[in-house]
């Protein structure tokens, strides 16, 4: 499988910087992905058909993500994998299908607010995502689930949590996931993705940190 990068260049000048170093010692693979939910090994009778991945999947689509938003410490690369991992029920869905908000998705399930916005950016600031401004203007004409469509394959499905710590939210949240603590955890939760802490979510993030590194 060949997936080319964004365009750092482009990348470098919109996204936050800190002195935080911006390699890891290792990557994300479907082997650790596979430690925390052996379920997704397979995609064997899927409930949404055509949405499900496995691990050898997905593993390199987020490793990606990480690398082109500058996210290296294995303490944030975890929040967003149990993230992404509790939205998606291990990587079964990319819709929203309970209660079924028309629009909503994406591996971290963003809201069609958010998906518009990620449509945006990557039209107006990747180079070479493939992805035009004509494209998005189109799709938010015909409504929520085209705009959807535009960035619910599998390159930005899988790199959307990436893009939304980012991007939409601020520099303490970033810094309190890098510390690897509970509070900053429910802290990413609660101030930036807008959700509740619940100890369904933080019990995938505890398993996830267990692994202590890829």
């Amino acid at each position: 499988m060949h997936i080319s990068l964004f365009s750092l260049l482009a990348l470098a000048a919109t996204l936050p910087t800190h002195a935080q170093p911006l390699t890891s010692s290792r990557t994300l693979t479907a082997a650790s992905i596979l430690k925390i939910a052996p379920s997704t090994r397979t995609c064997a009778s899927p409930p949404a058909p055509g949405e499900c991945r496995t691990a050898s999947q997905a593993a390199p689509y987020l490793a990606l993500s990480f690398q082109n938003y500058y996210l290296p410490s294995f303490a944030t690369q975890a929040a967003l994998l149990a993230l992404i991992l509790y939205e998606s029920a291990n990587f079964q869905y990319a819709k929203n299908h309970f209660p079924g908000v028309p629009g909503q998705g994406t591996r971290n399930m963003q809201s069609p607010e958010y998906n518009l916005k990620y449509a945006t950016w990557l039209a107006t600031v990747c180079q070479n995502c493939g992805i035009g401004m004509e494209e998005v203007e189109q799709a938010e004409q015909e409504g929520p689930e085209a705009v959807l469509g535009t960035v619910n394959g599998d390159m930005w499905g899988f790199g959307s949590a990436a893009w939304f710590l980012a991007t939409q939210c601020g520099e303490d949240v970033r810094r309190g996931l890098e510390q690897g603590t509970e509070e900053g955890w429910e802290g990413y939760l609660t101030g930036c993705v807008g959700t509740t802490v619940t100890e369904e979510r933080t019990a995938v993030w505890r398993k996830v940190m267990a692994l202590k590194g890829w």
